[in-house]
């Protein structure tokens, strides 16, 4: 049955992997993955290699997949074969398969529930709320991660909607708020963390939550307050927010006597906290 794993990057069909993508406002499946099951093939990227020249190109068919980067087993993106839930189901009528019913039914189920998340956002936060605590996270960290998702998209949302298309243009303004508030940009941010695809957030502790949630809630109140609309306004607003969650930074530090900017996992910081309360 399904399960879920990596923010649902990964959904699981009787015990085998399934990897997909969010495009385009719906989810996109590894064909190659959905091969493997239906077929039990031990060469499925050749299987479906075979099914395209013989169901496509013979017929001249137009492709009904696309090509998305996706996390591969030795931890890299590469391009990959990858269909919607409506053209998964034509792909799916070429493979002969005791399976391809169940894994219709799987398939419509999969992609339903996003459906659902997006008409009901509730739902999509009971899921993500299962999935941190599935990985450990506590529940007072999940409720900080959750606001703070809820904070960042009001802030994306009135950036959008203030004509920032790119996701080139969400990073440099991204990149302005972190450098105001920690001083690190969120590349040199997460290179301190020793991360590499993994996402930064995750692995903050509660202060660095605040401190970012701080900023970008900031950034926004600027934003609309001074009604900023060309792209170096809206640098401003955020270099401004970011300052205002920098100086709090600055004052907790002061207190402290020590930096907040830390190097650890959550998790692992976490983890060791535990092993400690238990031996004492």
């Amino acid at each position: 049955m399904e399960e879920i794993d990596s923010k649902n990057a990964l959904v699981v069909f009787q015990g085998k992997n399934i990897r997909r993508i969010w495009h385009k406002n719906e989810w996109f499946f590894s064909v190659v993955d959905a091969v493997a099951v239906l077929t039990d093939s031990p060469t499925p990227r050749q299987y479906w290699g075979k099914v395209k020249d013989r169901e496509f190109k013979q017929l001249e068919l137009s492709p009904i997949w696309v090509q998305l980067k996706l996390k591969a087993a030795d931890g890299k993106y590469y391009e990959t074969d990858c269909a919607n839930t409506e053209d998964m189901f034509r792909i799916i009528q070429s493979i002969p398969s005791k399976k391809a019913e169940p894994f219709k039914r799987w398939l419509a189920k999969v992609g339903y529930e996003r459906v659902q998340e997006i008409e009901n956002p509730e739902l999509a936060q009971e899921r993500m709320k299962q999935i941190y605590e599935q990985k450990g996270y506590s529940k007072q960290w999940i409720d900080k991660r959750l606001r703070g998702i809820a904070v960042r998209q009001d802030l994306t949302d009135e950036w959008e909607k203030r004509g920032v298309k790119t996701d080139k243009g969400y990073s440099i303004l991204t990149a302005e708020i972190s450098k105001a508030t920690f001083g690190l940009t969120p590349s040199e941010y997460k290179e301190l963390k020793g991360l590499e695809k993994q996402n930064l957030r995750d692995h903050m502790d509660d202060i660095e939550l605040i401190l970012t949630m701080l900023g970008e809630a900031t950034t926004t109140r600027f934003t609309r307050d001074r009604d900023s609309i060309k792209f170096h306004k809206l640098k401003k607003d955020a270099k401004d927010g970011g300052e205002v969650a920098g100086n709090t930074r600055k004052n907790i530090e002061k207190k402290l006597g020590k930096s907040v900017i830390s190097k650890n996992n959550y998790l692992e910081v976490s983890e060791k906290t535990k092993k400690i309360g238990n031996k004492s």
